[in-house]
C-alpha cells in the first residue's frame, strides 16, 4: 500500500495534459518540488533510468484505472453501509445539536441560579440581621411593658383589697412602676406612657387615699378636734390653691378675647353709620361658624400659652366654654376625692367657695359690658350642654352653679335682645333709607340675627325666647313698613317690601327646619304683596283696560256689573292693540332688573301676564256682546297672539 501512495503522489506531480506543452512550467518551482521529493523511491529510480515522462505518465495512468475500478466497485459494496453511516452521522448531528441546545439552556439556567443564590444570601443576611434587631427590641420592649402596665390582680389589690403584707407588697410594685417612668425621658414621651399613665395616676390616688382613709376614720370617730383641724387646714389650701388657679387661667383668658359686641349704650350707633360699619358687627347678628362650638362641648379647653404665641382672638363664648370645662374636670376630681376620703359633701362647696368667688366675679364684669345678644344665647346653649354632661357623669356638685349661671345669663340677654328691639323701633328711616328697591342691610342683619335665635332656641330653648321673637318679628315688618314709605309709588313701595320678604324667606331656608314656620308667615307676605305689585304693575301699563273690565265685567264672565256700549270700548280696544307689545316687553325688563330672585322675578312676570290675559279676554267677550261690537273685531288682538308672546318672555326668564 505503501507503493500505491508513492505512486500516486509521483502521478499528481508528473501527470500532463495534451496540451500541457502550450503551457509556461516553472522551473522555480519544479526545482522545489524536486527538492521536497528527492527522497521517494520512485523519483530516484526514474531519476537514475532516465524513463521517459510521457511512458511513465501512461503507465501511472493505466495505474490509477484499475486502482480506480478497483474503488468503484469498493464503494459499490459498501454503498448501503456508506448510506447507513450518512444517516446515523446526520442523526448525530441532530442529537448533538439538541444536546447542545440544552446544555445552552443549562447554562443560563444555572447562571440565574447562581444570580438568585448571591440573592438569597443577601436577603439571608439582612434578615439575621433584622431577626437580630427585632429580637432585641422585643427584649427591651418586654421589660418596658412589663414595668408600666399595671396587670389586674395588683389593681384589684389596691382597689379592693386590705391593707395587710399583701396590699404592701402591691404598693412596692406600684412604686418602681411610678419611678421608673418618671426617671429615663425618652420613656416619658412614649405614646403607650401617656395610654397608660393616666391609669397609673388613678392607683397612685387610689393607693394614697385609701391608705391614710383609716386614719382619718379614726380621727373623725377619736379625735372630733384634730379630725376639725385637719380639714379646716385642707379647705383652705385647696381654696387658696383653687382660687389663685382659676384667677390666673381668667386672666389669661381675658387676653384672649375678641370683642364683637359693641361698647355704647345702645345697638343703634352701629346701625346709624352705614353699612360699612355694621359689616364690621356682623357677627353681632349672624351665627355662622360660632354655632360649631355646640359641637365641641366637651373638647379640651384654650391653652392661653398656645393662644397667646399664635396671637389669635376668639369670641367670648370659647373663653366661657373654656372656663367652664375646667371648672366641671376640677370639681369633678375633687368632689370625688372629698366624697372617697373625708366621706362629707360639704367640704368641696367650702373647698369651691373660692374658685365661685373669681368666676362670679369675672361674669359679673363680663356680662355688664357685653352686648352681644347671640353670644349671650351660645353662652345659655353652653350651660345647658355642660348640665347634661355633669348629668352624665353623676355628679351633682356644680347643680347650684349652673342654676345661678343661667339666672345671671338670662337677664342679661333680655335687657341686650330689648335693646336691638329698641333700635328696630326708633332708627330714624329717612336716614337709612338707600334709593333702591333691592333688600335694606339693616333688614338682612335682623332676618340673619332672627335665624340666629331660632336655631339656638331649637338647640336648647326653654319657651323664654318664643314670645320675643314675635316680637323681633313684628318690629322687622315695622321696619320694612317705614323704610317703604320712603318711596314715592305704591308700586315702588310694593316692590322693596317684596324683594326684603324674598331675602327673608332665603336666610330663613339656611337656618333649616327649625326655621320653618317663621318662612312661612314671610311667604304669606310675600304672596301678598306680589299680587299687590302685580296689580300695580298692569295699572301702569293698561289702566283703561284694567279700569273697564273691572266695572263693567265679572271675572267669571257670567255677568255684567255695567252696560256698556262701542263709544266705550272702542277707545280701550284700539290703545291695547297700539301699545300691548311694548308694554309686555317694558314690564319684562322692569322685572328683571327690579327683582333681586330671579326665580321670584319670573313668578311675578307669570302672575302679571296670566292676569293681564284674563283681563282681555273678559274684554273680548264684552266686545262679542255688546251691539255694533263686531265693527272692532279688526283691532282685537288675539289670544293666540298674547299667549305666545308671553311664552317668549316666560323662556326667556
Amino acid at each position: 500500500m505503501a507503493g500505491v501512495h508513492e505512486q500516486e503522489r509521483f502521478d499528481r506531480f508528473f501527470a500532463f495534459d495534451e496540451d500541457s506543452e502550450s503551457e509556461d512550467i516553472s522551473l522555480d518551482e519544479l526545482e522545489e518540488e524536486l527538492e521536497e521529493h528527492k527522497d521517494y523511491d520512485v523519483l530516484i529510480t526514474i531519476l537514475k533510468n532516465g524513463e521517459k515522462q510521457r511512458g511513465l505518465a501512461t503507465l501511472v495512468e493505466g495505474n490509477l484505472g484499475h486502482i480506480e475500478e478497483s474503488l468503484i466497485e469498493d464503494y459499490i459494496e459498501d454503498n448501503d453501509s456508506l448510506a447507513l453511516l450518512h444517516e446515523q452521522i446526520h442523526e448525530c448531528d441532530i442529537i448533538l445539536s439538541q444536546i447542545g441546545s440544552i446544555l445552552s439552556g443549562f447554562q443560563v439556567h444555572i447562571g440565574s441560579i447562581s444570580s438568585e443564590i448571591r440573592s438569597l444570601q443577601v436577603k439571608s443576611l439582612d434578615i439575621s440581621v433584622q431577626l437580630k434587631n427585632r429580637k432585641l427590641v422585643e427584649t427591651k420592649l418586654a421589660g418596658f411593658v412589663e414595668e408600666i402596665i399595671a396587670p389586674p390582680g395588683l389593681v384589684d389589690i389596691l382597689v379592693n383589697g386590705e391593707v395587710n403584707d399583701g396590699y404592701a407588697r402591691s404598693l412596692e410594685i406600684l412604686s418602681k412602676k411610678l419611678k421608673f417612668v418618671q426617671v429615663n425621658p425618652m420613656i416619658n414621651a412614649s405614646k403607650a406612657l401617656k395610654d397608660i399613665n393616666q391609669e397609673l395616676e388613678r392607683l397612685r390616688q387610689k393607693a394614697l387615699s385609701k391608705k391614710h382613709r383609716y386614719l382619718v376614720l379614726f380621727l373623725k370617730e377619736h379625735g372630733s378636734g384634730t379630725y376639725g383641724d385637719l380639714c379646716a387646714s385642707y379647705v383652705d389650701t385647696m381654696n387658696k390653691i383653687l382660687s389663685t388657679y382659676f384667677r390666673v387661667y381668667v386672666e389669661a383668658l381675658e387676653r384672649m378675647k375678641l370683642d364683637i359686641g359693641v361698647s355704647s349704650e345702645h345697638v343703634i350707633d352701629i346701625i346709624t353709620r352705614g353699612r360699612e360699619h355694621l359689616r364690621d358687627h356682623r357677627f353681632m347678628f349672624s351665627l355662622g361658624e360660632r354655632a360649631n362650638i355646640l359641637k365641641e362641648i366637651e373638647q379640651p379647653g384654650l391653652v392661653p400659652q398656645i393662644s397667646q404665641v399664635n396671637s389669635r382672638k376668639y369670641p367670648y363664648e370659647v373663653i366661657f366654654r373654656s372656663l367652664q370645662k375646667l371648672l366641671m374636670d376640677t370639681a369633678s376630681s375633687e368632689y370625688l376625692f372629698i366624697e372617697a376620703f373625708f366621706g362629707e359633701e360639704s367640704l368641696f362647696y367650702q373647698v369651691f367657695e373660692g374658685p365661685f368667688a373669681v368666676i362670679d366675679q369675672h361674669l359679673d364684669l363680663t356680662l355688664s359690658n357685653c352686648h352681644d345678644a347671640v353670644c349671650l344665647m351660645l353662652m345659655i346653649c353652653i350651660t345647658r350642654k355642660h348640665q347634661l354632661v355633669m348629668s352624665n357623669r353623676r355628679l351633682p356638685c356644680l347643680e347650684n352653679y349652673f342654676d345661678k349661671a343661667v339666672m345671671y345669663l338670662w337677664p342679661r340677654f333680655k335687657v341686650v335682645f330689648d335693646m336691638y328691639l329698641q333700635s328696630l323701633h326708633q332708627c330714624d328711616a329717612k336716614t337709612l333709607w338707600i334709593d333702591g328697591t333691592h333688600p335694606h342691610h339693616i333688614v338682612r342683619c335682623y332676618v340673619e340675627f332672627t335665624a340666629s335665635l331660632v336655631q339656638l332656641n331649637a338647640e336648647c330653648g326653654d319657651g323664654q325666647l318664643d314670645m320675643n321673637l314675635e316680637r323681633l318679628r313684628s318690629a322687622i315688618d315695622g321696619l320694612l313698613v317705614r323704610l317703604s314709605q320712603n318711596f314715592t309709588t305704591p308700586k315702588l313701595q310694593h316692590l322693596f317690601v317684596l324683594n326684603n320678604y324674598d331675602m327673608a324667606i332665603s336666610v330663613l331656608k339656611e337656618a333649616g327646619d327649625e326655621a320653618k314656620n317663621l318662612q312661612r308667615y314671610f311667604e304669606e307676605k310675600l304672596e301678598s304683596n306680589m299680587m299687590a305689585f302685580v296689580d300695580d304693575l298692569l295699572t301702569e301699563h293698561f289702566s283703561d283696560l284694567l279700569r273697564f273690565v273691572r266695572s263693567h265685567v265679572s271675572e267669571d264672565l257670567l255677568f255684567y256689573t255695567k252696560h256698556s256700549n262701542i263709544a266705550e270700548l272702542e277707545p280701550v280696544v284700539k290703545n291695547f292693540a297700539m301699545k300691548w307689545r311694548g308694554a309686555l316687553e317694558v314690564m319684562h325688563n322692569e322685572v328683571v332688573t327690579t327683582c333681586s330672585n330671579l326665580l321670584s322675578g319670573m313668578a311675578i312676570l307669570k302672575a302679571a301676564m296670566a292676569q293681564l290675559l284674563n283681563d282681555y279676554n273678559r274684554l273680548s267677550e264684552c266686545v262679542k256682546k255688546i251691539p255694533g261690537g263686531s265693527a272692532l273685531n279688526r283691532h282685537l288682538v288675539s289670544i293666540t297672539s298674547i299667549s305666545y308672546e308671553i311664552r317668549k318672555y316666560s323662556r326667556a326668564l
